[in-house]
């Protein structure tokens, strides 16, 4: 992975934190909408994450094989549109 580990380890991290906040709070059976804004919470983390991710898979990988052969550069890219459908499902 080409990504800031340090930065990628500590965003998972505290999304797996908000996320066993947010099982305590389904096991105290806390105000529904509450528990909702915290999901939204999580989301919003590992969205954010997941750009970092592929950020750095754009300005490396992808970069990287624009010197290779015209088959690498296209399964790169085809990488990256299956992520985008991904996201925007």
């Amino acid at each position: 992975m080409k990504a800031d580990h340090k930065k990628v380890m500590t965003s998972l991290k505290t999304a797996k934190g908000q996320l066993e906040g947010i099982i305590r709070m389904v096991d105290d059976d806390r105000y529904c909408i509450d528990i909702s804004y915290q999901l939204l919470a999580v989301i919003a983390l590992l969205k954010k994450t997941n750009n970092e991710v592929l950020h750095a898979h754009l300005t490396s990988c992808v970069k990287d094989s624009f010197g290779k052969e015209e088959s690498d550069v296209d399964e790169k890219i085809g990488e990256i549109l299956q992520i985008l459908d991904k996201i925007q499902k």
